[in-house]
């Protein structure tokens, strides 16, 4: 049976051991996999569907999505479901809807809707039918304080928990009852970080025709429930004209273009020549500074109105410099900078805010690695300083000149605008929001010998 000729709703198996070597395939998947330049019994060679089943192995969980696999001359439209079965990942596959390679077919009805949520989201999420996370967008990871690879498979429930609407429902699990979209569901993330979230998502069907998950957005709520402008939680009203049109035309497609980019740079469809995963790459950082600009000038409008208020919550600063230092670890690996935090059994305990002390900490050891040569160390310690709690980020990069020690936290200043770096609003909004919440951010360096910056915060007594 050739590949075209398979019919569309009939399920095609196939079983992947667990060294990714085809083992067991129907003809059409047989067909696509000698197409592809594939051996009988070698490694899967249709880089789609072998990059859902090493996914589905890593997970442990049932992954359902849709893939475009080349077969000579035509593309074919599928939908492959992977099922770990212990060391193997056994195969479903159906849709099989040949079709020219050009131009490109619409994109399915999931995926024209996804992309109005995501015009308002934050980030964006995707579950099995089960509601096991099945991916998260880079901005998931500063939003929720955690790498996305710890929440990966599992539930949407130990992410967030759901609130009633005025009228009792709960729009999510009438949802996943219907297989319908849905929006409006407020949600608080756990684990005390205390943001609030209105959920919206749009079912995935499979090429049976089956319920697959969701694909969903995450936008920031008002106090209220309705939907903030931005993940600082300014209304439309209280900000000017110019920064609601600067988040809302730029946040999502920035995030989209880093997004692709990023799964570019992964090749996880097979690999890429290498001046092409470069290209990635760059678009990749560039998207993430224009992004970071987006954020800043967000925050900074935020902490100048007159009524902004960080929270003052009981929060332990160690842990939080150790999920920073999580957060930042791929980063540094890239630069081949190392990052030496606090050790697992240490505690700080302190009063502020604990998604604005996170951002504060991701800033302070983002420069820290940005300026630190390849090869070195930064090094965060914790301390006691009278009835302050404190965090030092400690580098090794070229150090700061005295006179240079008080303007780096001035507004769009940094000790050397030739160099690539940030957008020169990240200290000053660092030591802004550290001030608010009755501490600072303070800074001991000289030229050749380094940087150390000082966050602190009141201490807590326990």
């Amino acid at each position: 049976m050739s590949v075209a000729s398979a019919s569309r709703d009939e399920a095609v198996s196939g079983r992947v051991d667990a060294q990714g070597r085809l083992v067991a395939a129907d003809p059409p998947l047989a067909a696509l996999h000698a197409s592809a330049g594939g051996d009988e019994g070698g490694v899967l060679a249709v880089p789609q569907i072998a990059a859902l089943a090493r996914l589905a192995r890593r997970l442990g969980i049932t992954i359902s999505r849709a893939a475009l696999a080349a077969d000579g001359e035509h593309d074919v439209d599928l939908w492959v479901r992977a099922e770990p079965e212990g060391d193997e990942v056994a195969l479903a596959i159906t849709g099989w809807a040949a079709r020219p390679p050009r131009p490109p077919a619409p994109s399915r009805p999931a995926e024209r809707e996804a992309d109005f949520l995501r015009a308002a989201a934050d980030w964006m999420w995707e579950t099995d039918d089960a509601l096991r996370l099945t991916a998260l967008s880079p901005g998931a990871a500063v939003a929720v304080g955690r790498n996305a690879g710890e929440l990966t498979g599992r539930q949407l429930t130990r992410l967030f928990r759901f609130r009633e609407s005025p009228d009792g429902a709960l729009p999510i699990l009438t949802a996943l009852a219907e297989h319908k979209a849905f929006e409006g569901q407020l949600a608080e993330l756990r684990g005390g970080r205390r943001g609030r979230y209105l959920l919206s998502g749009v079912p995935l069907i499979d090429g049976m025709g089956r319920f697959a998950g969701f694909r969903g957005a995450a936008a920031a709520a008002r106090a209220d429930g309705g939907a903030a402008d931005d993940a600082a939680g300014p209304s439309a009203e209280d900000k000017s004209a110019f920064g609601a049109r600067l988040d809302q035309a730029l946040r999502a497609p920035l995030a989209h273009i880093i997004d692709n980019a990023e799964r570019l740079r992964a090749q996880p469809e097979g690999p890429l020549r290498r001046d092409y995963t470069g290209y990635a790459a760059d678009i990749a950082s560039a998207g993430r500074h224009l992004l970071a600009l987006v954020d800043d000038l967000v925050d900074l409008q935020a902490i100048e109105r007159p009524d902004f208020r960080p929270e003052a919550e009981p929060i332990d600063l160690a842990d939080i410099a150790r999920r920073a230092a999580g957060l930042l670890a791929v980063r540094a690996a890239d630069r081949n900078v190392r990052i030496d935090g606090p050790g697992g059994d240490e505690s700080l305990p302190a009063t502020g805010d604990f998604t604005r002390a996170l951002q504060i900490m991701m800033n302070l050891i983002t420069n820290a690695v940005r300026y630190t040569p390849e090869g070195g160390q930064v090094w965060l310690r914790t301390e006691r300083e009278g009835d302050l709690a404190a965090v030092v980020v400690a580098d090794q990069g070229k150090g700061i000149a005295e006179e240079d020690q008080e303007r780096i936290f001035d507004r769009f200043e940094r000790v050397d605008p030739t160099e690539p770096g940030g957008t020169g609003l990240g200290l000053y909004i660092a030591r802004r929001l550290a001030r608010f919440m009755g501490g600072d951010v303070a800074v001991d360096s000289a030229p050749g010998q380094g940087a150390r910056f000082t966050f602190t915060l009141p201490l807590r007594a326990v």
